[in-house]
């Protein structure tokens, strides 16, 4: 039986849309998965703004 994975969010940042942040947030996860860590992207189309979540797995 697998074991249901849990994130327990760590931080979030609200800032300006950017179309280019999704490099970023690919980068950071390739990079630091093996630390548990986990980075998310989001658009909130009613503002135009981007939120940046960081999980820990």
């Amino acid at each position: 039986m697998k074991k249901k994975a849990t994130l327990a969010k760590l931080c979030t940042v609200t800032l300006c849309r950017n179309n280019e942040l999704y490099k970023v947030v690919d980068s950071l996860n390739r990079t630091l998965k093996h630390r548990d860590l986990l980075f998310g992207l989001s658009l909130n189309k009613e503002e135009q703004k981007m939120e940046l979540t960081i999980y820990e797995t």
